[in-house]
């Protein structure tokens, strides 16, 4: 099977051939982790999550490798730490913020039906070199300059390490920017202590209130800093050019970090690297510029991939106009097979209009395939396919479309006729359709209660259907804000062997245990083993249900002296 993928640096439609079909490698840059993660940061996740899913389809699981970093060390997370934990040392207050919105995003992304990477590593831990041996900035940098495309400056802010663009003769190629064409000044202020306005920071010096890492380099000679600012003494003394090496207490520039992360795992070249295309320009410009430079190659990526923007009814997302909305905030109001087939719906190439109206579509298509799906032979395999650890197979015509630069909303539209024809009696296409549904990230067969709008299944089991009967008389007292009805339905659930609970947002969750048994027949039943001494049968059953939510406690009864036994549920 042949597959094609638009690549942005060659503006064309390419075969796509591995470097190595036995380790095909891709690189996604992932979250700025200082604030909940927004819709349109979850398009790049869902997008390269469907083509992670592709390359394993075609390759095989086990010969591909997809990172995607975790950029823990920014201005804003700063900015934040000191806004959120004023009386805490930076360092402390930055893992504050870095770990809860890391673990948030994590959260957020495996709602949406997401695989984890093969890897997903953090900033900070590839800022100075590693006991490992792995790729790391401060390491690259140093090649940089080396090689002489980096320099020493004095800026407002402190020592720099700056990228000389004019030493790169196709810089630009990415995102068709001809250095000489370009004006001083039109988009980028021109610094004084730059050689060129276009120049970036590779390594900057860090303030009290900053965080940083002992940086020693070692200037070149030839390039190694810029004249103007060695003509004095001072200013040589300021630089510490006097010795063979310059010390920078600092931190990394914002690009150099996804050059030493995605060569830390994939080596200097590889075959995809994708992200949003608000990143063309300038960090992934700048991306392949660091790379190409301090490894002398030709390439970083032979491909790069770039999904389009999310605009939210009709306008640019913007916290100023109301309608910036976090995943976290949807995931509220939406289960997340639903935001994915919303993305889906939409070539990635192509900008989306995200509005209530296509969620409401998205959500009544998955719900009648939902219902459509329970009991049918297509569940029932793809229970058997997931208990044997086996891959879902979804249907040629969904792997063509994807072959053909990512198509979902082709995808999406095969799986609407596979529907067509199971609902016109071919019992075989239910497999189609479920196991192509598994494929997309759309449904797992063992939990379609998740695509139910009310109830959300958690305990890996669907309820029967008189259960479910129950979590729709659940719903409805909910609805009617009826508190005693609800806490009767969720008693009667509770002693047949399913735990549920009301959301805020009106939505039921449920946990299914056992086989759905009775609880007062399994309690009479461990009575029964006690009064045997069959005691590791009365243990069994007391274990079994401790998992259920219901404790037993033994007592004697001071009157009688029998053995009798409390319930707490």
């Amino acid at each position: 099977m042949e597959l094609r993928l638009y690549d942005t640096l060659s503006r064309e439609k390419r075969t796509f051939a591995p470097l190595d079909a036995k380790n095909v490698r891709m690189y996604v840059c992932g979250p700025t982790v200082y604030d909940f993660a927004h819709i349109g940061n979850a398009r790049p996740v869902i997008v390269f999550d469907v083509l992670f899913r592709l390359l394993r389809h075609v390759y095989g699981e086990a010969h591909v490798k997809y990172v995607r970093n975790i950029t823990d060390v920014d201005d804003k997370i700063n900015a934040r730490a000191l806004r959120d934990y004023p009386g805490l040392l930076l360092n402390d207050a930055i893992r504050k913020v870095t770990e809860a919105t890391a673990s948030q995003f994590q959260a957020d992304v495996k709602a949406l039906g997401c695989l984890d990477p093969t890897h997903q590593p953090r900033a900070t831990d590839f800022v100075l070199p590693r006991g490992d041996g792995r790729a790391d900035m401060k390491s690259l940098i140093q090649d940089l300059l080396d090689r002489n495309h980096a320099y020493l400056a004095l800026g407002d802010e402190g020592k720099e390490i700056l990228f000389d663009v004019s030493s790169m003769p196709d810089y630009g190629a990415l995102s068709k920017r001809k250095l000489d064409e370009q004006i001083p000044g039109a988009r980028i202020a021109v610094d004084s202590h730059k050689r060129n306005a276009e120049d970036f920071v590779l390594w900057k010096e860090s303030g009290v209130r900053e965080p940083g890492w002992k940086g020693e380099f070692r200037p070149n000679p030839k390039s190694g800093y810029d004249a103007e600012f060695t003509i004095s003494r001072e200013n040589a003394s300021r630089l510490q050019l006097n010795s063979q090496v310059v010390a920078i207490h600092g931190r990394p520039g914002w690009h150099i970090e996804c050059s030493a992360m995605s060569a830390a795992y994939l080596g200097n070249v590889f075959d995809i690297h994708g992200g949003g295309i608000d990143l063309i320009f300038p960090h992934h410009e700048n991306e392949i510029a660091q790379s190409r430079c301090a490894h002398g190659t030709s390439a970083m990526a032979n491909f790069w991939m770039h999904n389009g923007f999310v605009e939210v009814e009709g306008k640019k997302m913007s916290k100023s106009d109301g309608n910036f909305v976090t995943i976290h905030e949807l995931l509220q109001d939406w289960p997340g097979e639903v935001l994915r087939l919303n993305m889906l719906k939409t070539h990635y190439r192509s900008p989306i209009d995200w509005t209530i109206a296509s969620l409401e579509e998205s959500k009544r298509e998955l719900q009648t395939w939902a219902n459509a799906l329970e009991n049918t032979e297509g569940m029932l395999f793809s229970i058997g396919q997931r208990e044997m650890g086996k891959p879902p197979v979804p249907a040629e015509k969904i792997v063509s479309a994807l072959a053909d630069d990512l198509n979902t909303s082709q995808a999406i539209t095969e799986l609407r006729a596979i529907f067509s024809q199971f609902r016109s009696g071919n019992s075989q296409a239910s497999i189609q359709l479920m196991q192509s549904l598994e494929f997309l990230g759309l449904a797992r067969s063992d939990r379609l209660g998740l695509l139910n709008p009310y109830h959300v299944g958690t305990g890996g089991r669907l309820a029967s259907p008189a259960m479910k009967r129950n979590l729709d008389l659940l719903q409805i007292a909910a609805a009617n804000d009826d508190s005693a009805r609800q806490a009767a339905i969720v008693e009667t659930l509770l002693t047949n062997g399913v735990r549920a609970s009301v959301h805020t947002n009106g939505s039921i969750e449920y946990e299914v245990f056992g086989d759905g048994v009775n609880v007062d027949e399994l309690i009479r039943a461990r009575s029964e083993a006690r009064a045997r001494k069959d005691f590791k049968e009365s243990d069994r059953i007391r274990d079994l249900l401790a998992r259920m939510g219901v404790t037993l406690r033994d007592f004697k009864d001071p009157v009688t002296g029998e053995i009798k036994t409390e319930v707490a549920r």
